[in-house]
């Protein structure tokens, strides 16, 4: 939940619950300035009475009087992923080994993918796979196609290393947030061949950078960021395979964050309890 800051927020949604006979398992908060900021706070609960008729009593009784937007997520309802690939695997592949081993607690329902190369190891996973070709001369028919799988299905869709740039039109009609691994400390190396230009530029850390996709390029709220020492002795394959393991990091991190309903949207900023 968020809404402009002001005394007596904690106590009023604590109390509701404990009113409502509610057990408080877990809570988090934080004010971006307790002078005229915003608040913003994640609460678990244990209660037996249906999410529905308690999220419309909190509304009246709590949210309406405070501002306040207050999302409820029952957590025992595994979230719908879809995810998009291009060429390069090892994010892809992760994320379908960590959903396996029950790492990560959602249902991923399809992998989209511009290539056919991915399809065999994402079918031994048991997930269907949807081949749709995309490049700039058919980036409008490709976008209408994927719409055509993803719109209004899933909760969350991931950009595990899919190389192709999403329209606005397309952020805006999928029906859910997107989520994109950047091979790159952001913002430093936006956009294409980021190792290439960081050994070009003699950086001695390289990084990767989650982040939900917005219509500007890599410009998004971050969501998770990791970095790893390099030096002037290693070339763009040495960054590359170091990168990967960043990559595949960071993005399982956010990706879990995001189902966990821990990330919170403050502007272009995010907060993460």
């Amino acid at each position: 939940m968020s809404c402009p800051d002001r005394p007596g927020i904690v106590a009023a949604v604590a109390g509701f619950l404990h009113a409502s006979g509610a057990n408080i398992t877990s809570s988090a908060q934080h004010s971006t300035d307790p002078s005229g900021g915003r608040f913003l706070m994640r609460m678990e609960f244990e209660h037996d009475e249906p999410i529905d008729g308690l999220r419309d009593r909190f509304a009246t009784a709590v949210a309406d009087p405070f501002a306040m937007t207050a999302t409820f997520t029952d957590a025992a309802v595994p979230k719908r992923l879809a995810i998009l690939v291009s060429r390069e695997e090892h994010c892809l592949l992760d994320l379908l080994w960590r959903r396996r081993s029950g790492e990560l607690f959602a249902d991923v329902e399809v992998v989209v993918s511009n290539h056919d190369d991915a399809r065999a190891d994402v079918e031994s996973f048991g997930v269907p796979f949807v081949h749709v070709p995309n490049s700039r001369e058919q980036r409008e028919a490709a976008e209408e196609a994927m719409l055509g799988v993803l719109a209004g299905r899933f909760d969350l869709v991931v950009l595990a290393r899919y190389m192709q740039i999403l329209s606005g039109d397309f952020l805006a009609r999928v029906g859910a947030p997107v989520m994109n691994i950047h091979h790159s400390f952001l913002p430093a190396f936006a956009g294409a061949a980021p190792y290439e230009r960081a050994r070009e530029r003699g950086v001695k850390i390289i990084g990767a950078t989650a982040h939900y996709v917005t219509e500007e390029l890599d410009a998004g709220p971050i969501v998770e960021q990791d970095v790893a020492r390099v030096s002037h002795a290693d070339d763009v394959g040495a960054l590359q395979r170091m990168g990967r393991d960043i990559e595949r990091t960071v993005l399982a991190r956010a990706v879990r964050w995001h189902l966990e309903d821990r990330v919170l949207l403050d502007g272009n900023r995010t907060v993460v309890f």
